[in-house]
């Protein structure tokens, strides 16, 4: 028999699960790389972008630590990276995905405590919430520093939400929900017990299903639903 549980503790991905960026990510990336002497068209371009596609959803300085090899060069990477992501985001060019907000606003007027976290930077994070003016739309937002500096897939982010907002007695009663792999990695690692993956985002039914997610859903928007009748 399964046990009835209270999920009231609902752990939110922005870009790609609450927040439609058009694929800032790569573009803020290229401008980047460029920046840091790697030429647009070539090989070792290409080969870097593709990693960026295959980490999305991890923390953004770990992905540059890996592509640039040390510390100053990935530091100056991940900086110039939220000064591109930044700049198009000031451009306009970030939406919520359709049913985002109402979705949050219901699970939070039936009495669930809602967190936004993401892997950019918190000035990054920042600049995507006064865009959407959604400062104050959920009741904490965290990056991978606000946990200690590690991003996703590490669980990190997920059990700072547990422990900040005191919202669950048990990590079980938390929901997780994010549109890539490592989200689901993430949650799983948790003990979450909804790891909801999302179609909205970087990756497909298949990889959400193989990396651990308990529920594929069309959008944010079906959360609430779910939620209401998780069987």
């Amino acid at each position: 028999m399964t046990e009835n549980r209270t999920q009231n503790l609902i752990v939110l991905d922005m870009a790609g699960t609450t927040v439609a960026d058009g694929g800032l990510v790569e573009r803020a990336f290229e401008r980047a790389a460029e920046r840091l002497g790697v030429e647009p068209g070539s090989a070792d371009h290409a080969e870097k972008l593709r990693y960026v596609r295959d980490t999305m959803g991890e923390s953004k300085i770990s992905v540059f630590r890996h592509l640039f090899g040390t510390e100053d060069l990935a530091r100056r990477a991940n900086s110039a990276f939220e000064e591109a992501y930044g700049e198009l985001v000031d451009g306009g060019l970030i939406a919520p995905v359709a049913g985002a907000r109402e979705s949050i606003e219901k699970l939070r007027a039936d009495g669930r405590t809602v967190v936004l976290t993401t892997g950019f930077a918190r000035v990054t994070q920042d600049a995507i919430l006064d865009a959407l003016g959604w400062q104050d739309l959920a009741d904490l937002t965290l990056c991978p520093a606000d946990a200690g500096g590690r991003g996703r897939p590490y669980p990190d982010m997920v059990l700072a939400a547990f422990l900040r907002t005191g919202a669950v007695d048990d990590v079980r009663d938390t929901v997780v929900a994010g549109d890539t792999a490592y989200d689901m990695l993430s949650g799983r690692r948790s003990g979450a017990g909804i790891v909801a993956g999302v179609l909205t985002g970087a990756h497909d039914r298949a990889a959400l299903t193989a990396h651990g997610a308990t529920h594929v859903l069309g959008s944010v928007a079906e959360l609430p639903r779910l939620l209401a009748d998780p069987a």
